[in-house]
């Protein structure tokens, strides 16, 4: 009777276990959020002060890059070698920037971006983002944005053109 109890404990532990790896590993995926001292590479502002605007840039390595905004993010994206000269492109291992509407961390790289709205970030003319393309849509509309695009569509030239 023992044996068949230990059995049972050690079988419920198990399927504790493995129903708890994809927490864990999802617990190690969490975007880090920026600290009272951490400020932008591009701009130099301390970037905790505008949580509804913050991106991050996650390393491989474990890394961070925190910015005030999703342009200033780009900036540093688009020049890496001037910003950070030991990391290249391959060493980025996640984006997240904060959802416009949820003020949630969503996945940069899936993200819709509306260009050209009458919303502005702490830097001025901003990339505001949605997890939701209906969402970037009503946006749009609603705050007057020029498009809605994917990561991919943003280029050096969109970001210059936010000055």
């Amino acid at each position: 009777m023992r044996r068949l109890f230990l059995i049972i404990v050690a079988g419920l532990f198990l399927v504790g276990v493995l129903e708890g790896a994809p927490f864990l590993l999802a617990q190690g995926e969490k975007t880090v959020k920026p600290g009272p001292k951490d400020k932008c590479p591009v701009c130099g502002m301390f970037v905790a002060k505008y949580p509804d605007f913050v991106a991050v840039l996650a390393f491989k390595d474990g890394g961070h890059a925190f910015f005030d905004g999703v342009k200033d993010m780009m900036r540093y994206y688009f020049n890496l070698q001037k910003y950070n000269s030991s990391k290249k492109r391959e060493d980025i291992a996640r984006i997240h920037v904060t959802d416009y509407y949820s003020l949630g961390f969503i996945d940069g790289f899936k993200a819709f971006y509306v260009s050209g709205s009458d919303i502005h970030g702490p830097m001025g003319k901003e990339l505001i983002p949605f997890e939701k393309e209906g969402d970037a849509k009503e946006f749009l509309k609603d705050h007057k944005g020029k498009a809605v695009m994917r990561f991919q569509d943003i280029t050096n030239d969109v970001v210059k053109r936010l000055d």
